[in-house]
């Protein structure tokens, strides 16, 4: 409890008294150009899990996305995932959802809303915007059936201390769209004009460790591909590693890397 007090007093701080000029336009004017868009489901079906935490986030997720519908981030500003939305309290009509916490569901006033710190952040990725606070997932608890996305993209959200933040090192604004429809969480990022640039977020290795004390650990690193307009490659960075201890029993395939196995 202490150490919560100290790291979100140290955030609103940051917020109040810092040097970071931050972002808190909203617009109802739409930015004309699109950069990136993309979603997710709403629902999945997953085992032991009450579905009235999935019903609960949805409202949860509506009350967020009004928050940040149409924030423009501007040349030298900084986006703050929570310095936008707020506290998550039931006084604002939150209900409770499905939180992770040390790698078990637990019920919690605005749970879910990480389905939408992950969206942001994947799709900031395909942006010139530069991530300048973001973190990992500290537990794998689902096992990769019908992934879209490489594992280890999203972002983990909690009040105030873990935060999402990006920066708009660029020269024009960028501006957030989030909305809900009857199945999705659907999010894009638009600005004025088109750098012409593109971007290729894609895993860059992968490998798994059986640890010391029993269980299993999963690793990898995230790596991104910038290309111009003639799809020429401009450069390929490294975006981040990530560990993970896994909350399911790895399963070996036919043809799996023997290196990978022989660490298990």
């Amino acid at each position: 409890m202490l150490g919560k007090l100290f790291y979100t007093s140290r955030r609103y701080l940051e917020w109040f008294c810092g040097s970071k000029k931050l972002a808190t336009a909203l617009a109802d004017a739409v930015l004309p150009h699109p950069v990136f868009k993309h979603q997710t489901p709403l629902l999945r079906k997953l085992d032991n899990v009450d579905m009235k935490l999935q019903y609960n986030k949805i409202k949860n997720l509506q009350l967020a996305a009004k928050r940040l519908n149409g924030v423009v981030v501007y040349p030298g500003e900084t986006f703050s995932y929570w310095r936008l939305i707020g506290k998550t309290t039931r006084k604002k009509g939150y209900l409770d959802g499905m939180n992770l916490f040390y790698g078990k569901v637990v019920p919690g006033t605005g749970g879910g809303l990480c389905q939408l710190s992950n969206l942001i952040y994947w799709m900031t990725l395909h942006t010139p915007l530069t991530v300048t606070e973001r973190y990992r997932h500290s537990y794998d608890v689902f096992p990769d059936s019908n992934r879209t996305q490489p594992f280890g993209t999203g972002a983990t959200c909690a009040y105030n201390y873990l935060d999402l933040q990006f920066y708009n090192g660029t020269d024009q604004p960028y501006q957030l769209q989030i909305y809900l429809t009857n199945t999705d969480l659907v999010g894009e990022w638009r600005t004025t004009n088109s750098s012409g640039r593109t971007y290729e977020v894609y895993e860059k290795e992968h490998w798994i460790t059986h640890e010391f004390w029993g269980g299993y650990v999963r690793h990898n690193r995230i790596g991104r591909r910038i290309y111009d307009v003639d799809k020429v490659l401009l450069g390929d960075e490294l975006v981040t590693e990530n560990h993970a201890i896994m909350l399911y029993q790895p399963y070996l395939s036919e043809g799996i890397n023997q290196e990978i196995a022989d660490r298990w």
